[in-house]
């Protein structure tokens, strides 16, 4: 049975128990009021007929005034004369018998009619009154009920609606303080409840999927590294051996020996940088945090663009700016700018510039504890669809800029520089060059206190 039939039959059931009682109480109540005032009024005749007797009122005047309504008087004489008729003693009719003061005998019957009968119409009215009633209110509890449980096919109807999909509806009752209102609200909490673990589930699968894709592509990542580095290395590798097979040959004369030397330590030399650069990136990838120690920048830069005037002498290595001093690892920046310049150098023809701007933090600026450090070449630049992928380890690009006769890297200083930036918590990228020039500018910016 539902709800609604639950609630209209337990009314009904407690209106029809009421009006039984009522009934029930009512012909009680009226039934001893009735017989009591027919007792009261028997009483009373009773009386009269002792008062009447004493002044020696005739007799049949006496059973005149005694008669009357639901009452018929008997009077008999001492001398045994009878006045007056009643009816005998039976299930309507009730005898009441006295002797008078003068020794006569008074009988009063009384029709109990009088009582029964006005007690039946009521009993009628009172079941008719009751019916209608009934039916009355049978239908008023309809109509209630249906409102007073229109808050519950409304939950029915979210439920359903819910289950279909739509989510985010909620029942928002206007009170709180009911029966009914408190439950919309702990309907509305549950639904927040399970929207929310919904959403953490799904965060978290989100980020399950997305760790998962990120190790499948630091997996594959790592892979074709460690690819290309046994490519890399097999390059000089395969030079070491040769020019070691040729060297032990006998018919060599001393040029083609020293050649051959030469070409041993080249090739021996340049695997060496390759496994250094490698294992510099193991460490950088390990996570092991930089010293921090004030190194002052300005001298840093000078000291490298020496070194690379020294490698480079057709090129011209200018540093500018005021000096500046950051909380680092003196070696890291030392090597990160190294590799800058080396690949400045290895891009910029003879007759170019190679030029280190340091730039102070400005005071207006959202991050003024920054300290900004420009690498600029006037070598062939670099396409903006390329300034990202120059950063992947063991990459070299398929332009102008990547086959000038300078090029014999192995594609892992600017891999090595961004990861030493980040390590520092700063930020290396390779930015346009200013003022309209075509060649290749690389931004790097540092905390001036290390983090």
């Amino acid at each position: 049975m539902s709800l609604r039939r639950r609630v209209i039959c337990l009314g009904v059931g407690v209106l029809v128990a009421v009006l039984l009682a009522t009934g029930v109480a009512t012909d009680v109540i009226f039934s001893a009021l009735s017989r009591a005032e027919l007792n009261a009024r028997v009483a009373e005749r009773v009386a009269t007929a002792g008062q009447l007797a004493a002044r020696h009122v005739p007799a049949g005047q006496l059973v005149r005034q005694l008669s009357g309504g639901p009452l018929h008087a008997q009077l008999i004489t001492p001398t045994g004369a009878e006045y007056g008729t009643v009816e005998p003693a039976g299930p309507t009719v009730r005898l009441v018998r006295r002797v008078l003061p003068d020794q006569s005998q008074l009988s009063l019957s009384v029709d109990l009619d009088t009582v029964t009968v006005p007690q039946q119409r009521l009993r009628k009215i009172m079941i008719e009154v009751g019916l209608a009633g009934l039916a009355m209110a049978l239908l008023a509890l309809l109509a209630t009920t249906r409102t007073a449980l229109a808050p519950l096919d409304a939950m029915t109807s979210l439920a359903r609606s819910i289950s279909r999909g739509q989510r985010g509806r909620r029942l928002a009752p206007a009170r709180t303080d009911t029966e009914l209102g408190r439950t919309a609200e702990a309907f509305d909490d549950m639904l927040d409840a399970l929207e929310g673990a919904e959403q953490l589930a799904r965060d978290e699968q989100t980020r399950a999927r997305t760790a998962e894709a990120a190790a499948l592509e630091a997996a594959d990542r790592l892979r074709r590294f460690v690819d290309d580095a046994a490519h890399e290395l097999r390059t000089p590798i395969t030079g070491i051996l040769a020019a070691a097979e040729a060297a032990t040959s006998t018919n060599l004369d001393a040029d083609q020996r020293d050649h051959l030397q030469l070409l041993l330590i080249h090739e021996a030399r340049r695997g060496q940088r390759l496994v250094e650069d490698l294992l510099s990136l193991a460490r950088l990838d390990a996570g092991v945090p930089p010293r921090r120690e004030p190194v002052e920048l300005r001298g840093l830069a000078e000291q490298q663009a020496e070194r690379t005037a020294l490698l480079a002498p057709a090129v011209t290595v200018a540093v500018t700016g005021e000096p500046s001093t950051v909380t680092a690892d003196g070696a890291q920046l030392a090597q990160l700018l190294a590799n800058l310049l080396d690949n400045a150098r290895h891009h910029t023809p003879d007759g170019g510039t190679i030029t280190i701007d340091i730039r102070q933090p400005d005071p207006a600026s959202a991050t003024p504890g920054d300290v900004t450090v420009t690498v600029l070449d006037t070598g062939p630049g670099i396409a903006p669809s390329d300034r990202e992928r120059i950063f992947d380890r063991l990459t070299r690009l398929d332009t102008a800029r990547a086959r000038t006769r300078h090029d014999r890297g192995a594609g892992l200083g600017l891999a090595i520089a961004r990861a030493i930036a980040n390590a520092h918590h700063g930020t290396l990228r390779c930015v346009d060059p200013p003022n309209g020039t075509t060649g290749a500018a690389f931004a790097l910016t540092l905390p001036r206190v290390g983090m």
